[in-house]
Parts: C-alpha cells; structure tokens; sequence
C-alpha cells in the first residue's frame, strides 16, 4: 500500500493536542476547543484602512493605554493610564490607578475617574484638574454604582460633547442604598487569615432604596458645571446619556439626550436637553403597561443627517425597526412582523439602506438590509448558522463572523452587496482536530408540550448507543427572561464531556427566553419560576417515554437562574427529576437587586404573589430528589446568603442534600481552581447518584 506522507503528517498533527492532553473534562472547559477570533481592532484596521491612523494620532498625535489592571466587578476595573506619543515616549495621565479614562473627540482632554469623582487630564499641558471634588463616598460622579454596572452593562456615566467642549456626566448618590457586607477568608494571594476581612457593598434589593441619579455638565472653557432639570426623579433610572447634532441651514445645535425609566421599566422618555440653559424636554415615550420596556434597544438608535432617526421596539409584538422624523414622530415601520430583530448594523443613507440582524428562526441569526422609502427587504446572508457583521465606518464593506453547531468561528470581508473579497480568519484546524476526535455531536430537536406547542432544544447523544440499553438525561437550562441557549453556534463545552461519558444531554428552551415575539419572551411576567418549570417537566416527560432512555435516572443542572429553576423544578408536584445541581442559584427574589427583579416581577409592595410563589424557602418540604447545592461564599451578584437561607429552611423540612462552598470565589468560580473542582464535584455527584 502507498501512503501520502503529507497527509499521515498532518494527521499526527492534527492527534498531538488530544494525546498531549488526555483529560478531555479540562480540555472541554479550557480552550482547547475554543475558537479563534478577531479583536475589534484588527477588524476596524481591515474595514477602515488609514481611517484608524487617523484616529490614533488626532491632536498630539498619542495613543492611550494601561497596566497593571485590578478588576472591580464584572467589567469595571482600575488601572494606570498613559500616553505613548509617535517618539515612544511615555506620559502618565496620573499617579495613581485610576477608572474609566476616555479621550474627547478633538484629542485635547482625557476625562477619568478617582475616587468616585470626576477630574480632566489636558493633553497639550499634561496637567490634571479635578471636574467634581466631593469627599462624600456615597456620591459617584460619572462611574456606575453595583447595580447599573451589573443590570445596565455600563460603568462610564460620561460622554463628550461632539465639539469637545463639555461633558456630561452621572451623578449617583447611594446615601439611602441598604449595604451587604460578607466576610473574606483569603488575602490577595490566597492564603489563609486568622482574622477574616469584612467586604461591603451598597446592594440593593427589591423594593429597597435605590440611588437617586441626576445629571451635569461641565464646559472646559469657563470650569462651570450645570445640572440639567429633568422632571419627577423619585425612583427613576438613568441608564444612557449621549448627544446629537442637528442642523438648520448653517447652524448647527448639540442637544445632550437622556434616558430616563421609570422604577418598574415600562415607561422610557428620551429627554433632549440644552446644556446652557439645562431645560429638557422629552421628544420620544415608550411605556408598556403590561410587560417592561428594553433600555438597551436604546443602544440600537442610528441617526440620519437630518435628525431623523431608527429605532427598535417591541411594541407590535415583535422587535421590529421603526423610523422616526427628528421631532419625535413615527414615520413608519419598517421591518415585518414575524422574526424579532436583534441588532441594527448600521445605515447607508445615500442609498437609504438600514442593515440589521434578526433571527428567521430562533436558532438562527442572519444579516439583512431594508430600504427605508419601499421598505423593500434584501437577505444579506444565507448559510445556516449565526452571522455577525461588521461594518466599516462608510458602511461599503463589512466582515462576517459566521459559525454554526459544526463550524466554529470564520471571518470574512464582503462588499457591501454581498461579494466575497476574500477570507481573513478561519478555525479550520480547529475543525479538522475536533472531528478527529470525533466526540458527540450536538443536534436540533423539537420537543411537544401537554399544550400543543412545541420547545426548541438541541440534544447531544452518546457515540455508539447500544440497540436495548436504557440511557440517563442531564436537562442542562438557563431559562431566565429574555435568554437563549439553543441558538445554531460552536459551543463545545462540558455537555460533550456529559456525552462521552454516556449521558444523553438535553438543553431546552422554554417560556421566557427570546426570540419567539414578545407574548412568548414575557410569558413569565410577575411570575417567575412556574411555566418555566412546567417547560423542563415537558422535557423530561417526553425523553422518559423514548425507548431508548431510563425514565428513573433524570438529572437536571443550572447556574444562577438556571440554579433557581433547577430547584423549582425539583420542587414541582410529580416533578421526575432524580438528582439536580444548583449553582449560586437565587432562592428568594427578595434577596436579588432591584433593577434586574423589579424589571420582570415588579416590586414586592405590589406582587407579594408573584414573590411568594418563587420563594423557594416556602417550597423546601416539597423538594424531590436529591440536591447538590454549589455557591461562592464571596459571591457579590447572587449572594450567598440565598444558599444559606435554604439550607436552613431544608434542615427544617428534614431534608437531606449534598453542599459544595467556595470560600472567596464569586458567582463565575473561577478562582484559583474553582472551576475544574466544580465540574469534577459535578460529576462525581452524577456517578454516585444517577
């Protein structure tokens, strides 16, 4: 027989990683199968060309960058700041690490945050100023508190002027906000205190105290600071500023736009304000008495040069783009019900073309373009899969990053009609190792419901199943408002591993979760915990009557949401759940942030139902199977405290269940080597009791 070496060498290639590394759980949670991807800043060098010289060298021609950085929070962090002129000479903005640092449009200031205020670096001087000087700590001054950096994903509160002449800012005051505090066991290098450190925290829970949000400005030139008027703001949230420009003949007006909702977030106004005068008035209203109003379909805004502008909305049922005239009135709509959108690109506005991505099924995400006088509908991409598109400033070109179940990242440049320029990045090694290892594949099923619809799920089974042989289920969900988890993208994690070790793995999404109209994501509304349970018992009804499955040996696993419903699954009437795992789940919504709680179950002043009905304390002597429950001792989003709680009320029902604690690890466990215990822990509880 004649081999071609070439090939046989790059098969043996291919197998090194698989046999340098035989522990495919680590593998799995790692990154060996993890695929490449491309920064924003390699694409924007792409689309962009010498655009992004002209960026990096605007007045004074610097570049700022940071070490030494600290995480805060989720995505806050500290760092210290500096300039790298075209010489390579280095300037260090301050002495200190410092939050949040931005550069102003004409390259002349950098405004950052210490210490909760507010203070400007001038470039051309290298002098700092301090904007705000407030030595209360309860006050911020253009930086997030916990709760908008955790609920409204921001943690700069400031924004330049256009002209870069000002800038406005947030101001929070947490005076009234309740604090949590928690013991920390560990010193920064992991070892162990003989005296434990205490860490707080303003938190605040539902139907307590939130901080009371208003907004300044300050203009560069005469060291003034304005406070805009902004109407009632008792209980009322701040969770956008920005600006906008508009035109009248030769004149041209920057008006400062401000996005206040109210404290349930089903009422949003963007205010336009005049930074001299400080007088607003609100030019868009969005209020939804019967669900909540998204604050982040504000991110989504494209303006036109008129002032016109396009929005996405909920409000016909689907999310759905809609123009509006620069005074605040609907125009048209202009993308059809039947599929929400999920994101707007961007707009070509010579050629009046509004290029968006939406899902034509909940599994998919395509890119396409509609014309905004025929409202004429062009699909920009067809491959079964997930398409995210970039595009350049001129929006003449984009870059596709494409994947699917089987396909993991791919990125390439087209013109803006769809013509492929050529492939910039791909994962086909990737590809080759993953299916020479041939591991389980993951699948797209439809499972029925007692109802009469149907639940998207994908499936992944054991390789080589025997014809007779009965099989577990793990139910692997999320199921918290507004998610998804069945969507056609690379995603090799530890359900593969569940897989290979003979688990048939099941992952459903159920009422709640998106793209599915507006009447299917709220569906929970005011009552979380209960349809989304009685979706998972659907799911696990229906594979206990395949032939192939073993009915008694279900088991169930969720972090976060996930954990609160694995539990309220469990806690069901006739739930057939064996054994399930929670992980940092939330108990009690009473003990959860406001912002995010109050978003979907209102306040508890109002739905004691609602919250009665999710407290999962009051559900303990109803619990079946057998639990392990996992949480972070330091956690700062979902506190320990819920698991703590439970405990107890178990201890009280006389049950019993397994518990894994992590002392100092917060809600993702992935300090020191939390991570990898936890999956094997998983396992472990697997093994011994399914």
């Amino acid at each position: 027989m004649r081999y071609n070496m070439k090939k046989v060498l790059v098969y043996l290639m291919m197998m090194l990683p698989l046999a340098a590394n035989a522990d495919l759980l680590s593998d799995l949670l790692g990154d060996v199968y993890k695929a490449k991807t491309m920064s924003d800043d390699q694409m924007d060098s792409v689309l962009n060309g010498s655009n992004v010289e002209k960026k990096a060298t605007v007045t004074g021609q610097y570049t700022m960058h940071y070490e030494n950085k600290k995480q805060l929070f989720r995505h806050s962090f500290e760092a210290n700041y500096y300039l790298i002129d075209q010489k390579g000479k280095r300037y260090d903005i301050c002495d200190q690490p410092i939050r949040d640092a931005q550069m102003s449009p004409d390259g002349k200031y950098i405004v950052y945050a210490k210490q909760n205020n507010l203070y400007v670096y001038k470039v051309d001087f290298k002098t700092n100023l301090a904007i705000t000087d407030d030595k209360n700590p309860e006050h911020l001054y253009g930086i997030s508190d916990w709760l908008y950096e955790e609920e409204f994903g921001i943690t700069c509160m400031f924004a330049f002027s256009p002209d870069s002449k000002k800038v406005a800012f947030v101001r929070l005051d947490e005076t009234e906000v309740p604090t949590f505090s928690w013991q920390k066991m560990l010193d920064e290098t992991g070892e162990a205190l003989r005296y434990p450190n205490l860490f707080s925290l303003r938190y605040p829970k539902a139907g307590d105290h939130n901080a009371q949000a208003s907004v300044l400005v300050y203009d560069f030139a005469d060291k003034t600071t304005r406070t805009m008027q902004l109407g009632e703001m008792d209980n009322w949230y701040i969770p956008r500023i920005t600006w906008r420009e508009t035109y009248k003949g030769k004149e041209t007006n920057q008006e400062l736009l401000i996005q206040k909702m109210n404290r349930d977030q089903n009422h949003m106004e963007i205010l336009a304000g005049n930074p001299k005068t400080t007088v607003t008035h609100p030019f868009y209203k969005e209020q939804c008495d019967k669900y909540y109003v998204d604050y982040s379909l504000f991110d989504q805004w494209v303006w036109l040069s008129d002032g016109s502008f396009v929005v996405l909305s909920e409000k016909s049922g689907w999310m759905q783009a809609y123009l509006y005239a620069s005074d605040g009135r609907e125009l048209k709509q202009l993308t059809k019900d039947g599929m929400d959108l999920t994101c707007i690109y961007g707009m070509d506005e010579q050629k009046n073309m509004v290029y968006y991505q939406a899902a034509p099924n909940p599994m998919e995400r395509q890119a396409y373009a509609v014309d905004m006088k025929k409202c004429n509908i062009k699909m920009l991409t067809k491959e079964a899969g997930t398409h995210d598109l970039t595009f350049s400033d001129d929006m003449k070109q984009y870059i596709d990053c494409y994947q699917s179940l089987e396909v993991p990242n791919r990125y390439t440049l087209y013109t803006q009609d769809g013509k492929k320029v050529k492939e910039l990045l791909n994962n086909d090694d990737l590809q080759q190792r993953w299916e020479a290892a041939q591991l389980p594949k993951t699948e797209f099923t439809k499972i029925p419901t007692e109802r009469g619809d149907t639940l998207n799920a994908y499936t992944i089974m054991p390789n080589n199943m025997e014809a007779g042989k009965k099989y577990p289920v793990i139910l692997i969900q999320y199921s918290g408002p507004g998610s998804q988890r069945v969507l056609n993208k690379w995603r090799k994690r530890w359900g593969t591993y569940l897989a290979n070790e003979g688990y048939i793995v099941v992952d459903a999404d159920g009422r709640g979760t998106a793209c599915r109209g507006r009447a299917w994501c709220n569906a929970t509304y005011m009552n979380l915990g209960k349809k989304e349970a009685e979706d998972q018992i659907s799911v696990a009804k229906y594979m206990a009557g395949l032939d192939y499955v073993d009915g008694e040996r279900i088991a169930m696993v969720g972090w976060s949401y996930g954990g609160f419903q694995t539990i309220r699954t469990m806690c069901e009437p006739g739930s057939p759940i064996k054994c399930g795992m929670a992980i940092a789940p939330v108990i009690d919504w009473r003990l959860y942030d406001s912002a995010y709680t109050e978003r979907y179950m209102r306040r508890p002043q109002v739905n004691e139902f609602g919250y009665d009905h999710a407290d999962l304390t009051r559900m303990a002597d109803q619990l079946q199977g057998r639990l392990l429950l996992v949480h972070g001792l330091a956690d700062d989003n979902v506190h320990a405290q819920n698991a703590l709680l439970f405990i107890d009320a178990l201890v009280k029902a006389g049950k019993q269940f397994d518990m894994q604690l992590y002392p100092d690890d917060n809600h993702f466990l992935r300090k020191r080597s939390n991570y990898d215990h936890l999956h094997r822990r998983l396992m472990e509880f697997l093994e011994k009791n399914l």
